[in-house]
């Protein structure tokens, strides 16, 4: 197991912000005290503008450099620009090193999901998987397979890899929440699976393996993951009921499907993150629930 990360990514904050980097500082610490997993650490990759270009605008990169906020939820925090860039070079990492077989995650901030082509929102400025994805594309694989399982819908990475050849993305999400979106099906490859809020446990698991299914039938050389622990019950900013054993019944299946998986983090607002994270990281593992 992998984890690429840079401790610069907790730098950023915003009084009352419910997006505090800080969590992945607790889930560093976490991770580095236990004892079960083997871990090996590694730091972001180069991002080049090429990369950046085929996921987004040319004006929505000139326009993160800027000191003018995007929307309520997604401030010009300090420097924020090359936090973004930072958590898109973690995710070409993890995306490098997964396809030697191990199983890697991207531990940082910002997060990506909702970046669309041409908009910063909700809390995203570099849609990090998709670009990761389109990456592992221009670099000889295939056929990619991403899967996103955060309460909210990865409305950006769906806007930067609708219609792509090559590319099947499912997203597991609540609706109706933010952003209000991924209630059909889009460009014939963006596959979207809406529970309800407060649905039991059960339906999440069953909707979840629904989607896994769509991925595992694309037949992928690699597998992307948008790694949102959101949906758990305890976490302030939506209604979903999962436990941490569903987190570490996810990371087994995903670890079932046979097929090399890079993991980037995504949402996660309660103070239990660390320990989602690691049961989501010992089910990758095939090491039992603690």
């Amino acid at each position: 197991m992998t984890i690429v990360t840079d401790e610069r990514c907790v730098e950023y904050r915003a009084p009352g912000h419910p997006e505090r980097p800080q969590r992945v500082g607790r889930t560093l610490d976490l991770l580095r005290q236990q004892k079960t997993l083997e871990i090996q650490w590694a730091s972001p990759g180069e991002v080049t503008e090429a990369m950046l270009l085929r996921a987004h605008t040319a004006s929505h990169l000139a326009r993160l450099s800027l000191r003018e906020d995007f929307d309520g939820d997604t401030p010009a925090h300090p420097g924020i620009e090359d936090h973004a860039r930072r958590a898109v070079g973690a995710a070409v990492e993890a995306m490098r090193r997964c396809r030697v077989g191990e199983p890697t995650f991207s531990l940082m901030r910002p997060p990506g999901h909702h970046a669309t082509r041409s908009q910063p929102m909700g809390f995203c400025y570099l849609g990090s998987l998709a670009i990761a994805a389109l990456e592992a594309r221009a670099t000889g694989i295939e056929r990619v397979a991403l899967f996103d399982f955060d309460v909210h819908h990865g409305n950006g990475t769906e806007d930067i890899v609708a219609g792509q050849g090559g590319v099947t993305f499912a997203s597991v999400h609540q609706h109706p929440c933010y952003p209000g979106t991924g209630t059909a099906d889009v460009g014939g490859n963006c596959f979207n699976f809406p529970v309800a809020p407060r649905a039991p446990r059960e339906e999440w698991r069953a909707t979840l393996g629904r989607a896994l299914e769509r991925v595992r039938s694309a037949k992928p050389q690699l597998i992307g993951v948008s790694a949102g622990f959101d949906a758990y019950v305890r976490d302030p900013l939506a209604n979903g009921t999962l436990e941490r054993e569903d987190f570490h019944w996810l990371g087994g299946q995903l670890r079932a499907l046979g097929v090399p998986t890079f993991h980037v983090l995504e949402g996660g607002y309660s103070t239990d993150l660390p320990d989602l994270v690691f049961h989501y990281l010992l089910g990758l593992a095939g090491k039992d629930f603690k």
